[in-house]
């Protein structure tokens, strides 16, 4: 009985929680055209990450994670506000994505020739001896 319970809490689902998405009232508060850069501080906090190439588009994303025992982690809930400033500093549009908005990318899995030879693992373990001088110098 005791190993069976064992088992059964390694099988427990762990959930992570990462970053931070405000709510829907504080989003709400945003307004295109008023709010600058110091009022979306102030009510929403620092931005999670902020576009690559200029600064006028701040992101807030959030994600929640879930792995039982030793499997993958499971991508349950994402979400992520996209805020847009214009020119002056201010707030020019808001956006709002969930996972089912979100793309897969699938990285390049090509592998590069090496040159040279494989060893195999009895090589590998006795391939150095005798190679050694035992004499000093």
């Amino acid at each position: 009985m005791l190993a069976f319970a064992a088992f059964l809490s390694a099988c427990a689902v762990t959930v992570n929680h990462r970053g931070y998405v405000p709510d829907q009232e504080t989003i709400e508060r945003l307004r295109a055209g008023v709010d600058d850069r110091n009022s979306v501080t102030l009510m929403l906090g620092s931005p999670s990450s902020v576009a690559t190439f200029d600064d006028r588009t701040w992101y807030y994303v959030s994600k929640q994670t879930e792995r039982v025992a030793f499997l993958n982690e499971k991508v349950v809930d994402q979400r992520v506000l996209s805020v847009a400033f214009d020119e002056t500093g201010l707030v020019s549009e808001i956006h709002q994505y969930t996972l089912e908005d979100g793309r897969i990318i699938d990285p390049v899995t090509r592998e590069t020739p090496t040159h040279g030879r494989e060893l195999g693992v009895i090589e590998q373990l006795f391939g150095n001896i005798g190679r050694f001088n035992t004499t000093g110098n």
